[in-house]
């Protein structure tokens, strides 16, 4: 009844927005009238020669086997796709890597007490999916980059493995030294649970899928339905992304044939605590020995047991060793040469490696770049060539930690600091809502192409069906299209967050939920049935990211716009002065009951919380270099602003200008990056140091004051604000030259 009721109140809704069709009657940012005309006929062009049907055929064969870095058909993959791009008009060619990628020998989990245990390890075929039964060539479930190992302890469950789980057990008495952890999936990305595990003096780590967060306790399990069966494992990287992505040998710097390589021992951002991924078929054995402590209420999970912390009397020996060897990772670069702009590029990808089959991830996102490129191509050779030049790439390596493109940005690092316009990323995609993050320099840009392109199933443009969803979820109702701000975990990070490159990351989901995500069954029978059996949305990716690559390659200016930007980064400054007054106030009245004698709180009969000791003092930090930044910041937008408005229909290029917006985005780096982790030099937008894909924003400031290093906090505060005063300069001299 419930979901019946959604459906129909997003029904209303659509119908109400359906009369309020984006007119543009500001025009297409970045055209003259005359080019705009020219550049929609172009869209339609484009839309009408999409074909659904090679999305369908492409990727059955692209997810036929296994196909994980270094894989025989990984190779099959990338040779089967530069062979269409070369046929269809692009200057091709496959750059090779050399990246560690470690790969499993042995595997064993057993428990040892107060019962005997041994963990299966394995993801059984399912009726109906003839590619659940290619096991042999199929790596099995594990995380890579954790070092091999063999550890023995008392067994404790934390939750999610995040500080905040950490803090809970830290009330209670609860210490994991020496002991092995078990967390689940879900809170925040892999990576972060054995890292902070490994701070807290554990010895190894477990990460299980929870039913309640992915499998039997949101629908019908596969292959049933699409959601995660009791046997399903999660594979992926624990390496330690937040710190630097990209091969862990080569760092800030291309893996290249002739590159010096660090010893193993020596690379900072390998896991320092041996960790498997296990099924809940597994893990609740395990969990159904643990005694100690009731958890509380707000960890539990799903499985059919009262969730207790431990340690012990579960006692888990965990042995793991691994293959440590170089791999190729291979990236398809395919270029169509700019008539007019040759040396301002457009560059658009997809990575191309999956953990098993990946139909899903990536491969339905692959589809849909392929068939953009293909009519791209397509239009060229009647005549229609891009006024810049579009770059198409399918990376090698992102599932072991965006080791392809990562690869690829260093080595080339500078041209595309000079040449780069921006970068579009898709990484799969499925059923349901334009799904959008990105630099909000383009949000203005982005949302007039939202307001076009029709949703396949409603009827109406994207825009409205995300705008009603966001209604239907009791939020606020939209005005435009707001692009969330991007963090990490696909490959617009190095393009983004190292060089500054204005960069997208698109996709629809929301209607195409399931448990396959890095399991075997993420295969083309499980995608066909539920994700998007019809490939109609791969289609409609096509349109969104084919007209945000084309109209940036067309454009006469390029079409960023300030004002958005800035009224998104105010309210990041506004999120930061009210967290450090709510610091503040929680520092104060915690000392202020250790002063009144109160050191332990009793939660109900059965439980108290022990107070820890007493918190240092927040300060009041001098937050004057960033609203100074941001004054500036604001006038210089709102000029800008104006001096497009006063010339929307005389936009006659300007190759100086262009380069002067090319490099607003760059502005906001420097070199020197963030506290402890310099490769990531963007100091409005990075991923969180513990929540790894999850975002920051202003995470020089953010963490330090989170994290309560108050005297960095201040630094990163004038830092900041020297940023933002170079970012306003730069769009100064933009709006001095449309004078």
């Amino acid at each position: 009844m419930k979901l019946t009721t959604s459906f129909l109140l997003i029904s209303m809704l659509l119908t109400l927005f359906s009369v309020e069709v984006n007119s543009q009657k500001d025009g297409l940012l970045g055209f003259s009238a005359e080019s705009a005309a020219n550049q929609l006929e172009l869209e339609n062009q484009f839309d009408e020669l999409l074909k659904a049907e090679n999305l369908d055929q492409w990727m059955k064969h692209l997810s036929a086997r296994p196909h994980h870095v270094g894989s025989p058909y990984d190779k099959v993959v990338v040779d089967f796709v530069a062979a269409k791009f070369r046929e269809w008009g692009f200057e091709t060619k496959i750059e090779r890597f050399d990246v560690l990628f470690p790969t499993p020998k042995l595997r064993s989990l057993k428990m040892i007490g107060p019962e005997e245990f041994t963990a299966s390890l394995t993801e059984p075929p399912v009726p109906g999916d003839l590619s659940s039964t290619q096991t042999e060539e199929a790596l099995p479930g594990y995380n890579a980059f954790s070092p091999d190992g063999d550890v023995t302890a008392e067994l404790v469950f934390v939750n999610y493995g995040i500080p905040a789980d950490y803090e809970e057990l830290e009330k209670r008495g609860i210490s994991v030294e020496g002991k092995i952890v078990i967390a689940k999936y879900q809170g925040s990305w892999r990576g972060i649970k054995p890292k902070v595990a490994a701070e807290k003096g554990a010895i190894g780590c477990l990460i299980y899928s929870d039913p309640k967060d992915d499998g039997y306790h949101r629908g019908d399990v596969y292959p049933v339905g699409p959601f995660k069966n009791e046997h399903g494992v999660q594979r992926g990287s624990v390496m330690d992304m937040p710190f630097a992505p990209g091969d862990p040998l080569t760092p800030g710097y291309g893996a290249t044939a002739d590159a010096v390589r660090l010893e193993i021992e020596d690379a900072p951002t390998l896991t320092k605590i041996p960790v498997l991924p296990i099924s809940y078929h597994d893990a609740l054995p395990l969990l159904r020995a643990l005694g100690g402590a009731v958890a509380p209420s707000s960890w539990n999970g799903g499985l059919p047991i009262t969730y207790h912390i431990g340690p012990g009397p579960a006692i888990v020996h965990l042995k793991l060793e691994f293959d440590w060897q170089l791999k190729p990772a291979y990236d398809v670069i395919a270029t169509l040469k700019g008539s007019t702009l040759p040396d301002e590029w457009v560059i658009r990808g997809n990575h191309h490696d999956a953990w098993v089959h990946g139909a899903a991830d990536p491969i339905s996102g692959l589809v849909a770049l392929m068939e953009e490129a293909r009519v791209v191509g397509q239009l060229a050779r009647q005549g229609q060539h891009p006024k810049r030049t579009m770059v198409y790439c399918a990376w090698g390596a992102e599932e072991p930690g965006l080791l392809g493109s990562t690869e690829w940005v260093e080595t080339h690092a500078e041209e595309l600091k000079t040449k780069a316009v921006a970068y579009i990323n898709t990484d799969g995609t499925g059923r349901g809502y334009l799904g959008a993050g990105g630099s909000h320099t383009l949000e203005k840009f982005f949302n007039q192409i939202t307001h076009v392109v029709q949703d396949p199933q409603k009827g109406v443009s994207v825009f409205d069906r995300r705008n009603a969803s966001e209604i239907v979820r009791g939020r606020k109702k939209w005005q435009h299209f707001e692009l969330s701000a991007l963090g990490s975990g696909s490959d617009y990070s190095p393009f983004f967050q190292h060089l500054g490159i204005a960069s997208f990351n698109l996709g629809f989901g929301g209607e195409s939920s399931g448990g396959e995500y890095h399991t075997m069954y993420d295969s083309y029978e499980l995608y066909k049935r539920f994700k998007d059996p019809d490939f109609v949305y791969g289609v409609t990716l096509a349109k969104v990211a084919g007209r945000t690559s084309l109209r940036l390659a067309n454009a006469d200016v390029l079409p960023f716009e300030f004002e958005h930007f800035t009224n998104t980064v105010d309210g990041y400054v506004n999120e930061l002065t009210k967290m450090a007054d709510d610091l503040r106030d929680k520092s104060e009245r915690h000392n202020q009951l250790l002063n009144e004698g109160i050191y332990e709180l009793t939660l109900d009969p059965k439980e108290s919380i022990v107070l820890p000791d007493p918190k240092p003092e927040v300060p009041f930090f001098n937050f004057a270099p960033i609203h100074n930044g941001m004054a500036q910041l604001k006038k210089q937008s709102k000029a800008y602003a104006s001096k497009i408005k006063e010339s929307a229909d005389s936009n006659a290029q300007s190759n100086e200008l262009n380069q002067l917006l090319i490099n607003v985005e760059r502005a906001m780096t420097r070199d020197h990056g963030l506290p402890r982790r310099p490769w990531y030099k963007h100091h409005i937008y990075a991923p969180g140091f513990y929540t790894g894909y999850g975002v920051k924003t202003l995470p020089g400031v953010r963490e330090a004051i989170e994290e309560g290093s108050y005297v960095e906090a201040q630094e990163q505060i004038e830092i900041l604000g020297e940023v933002l005063v170079h970012l306003s300069k730069q769009i100064e001299k933009a709006v001095q030259l449309k004078n």
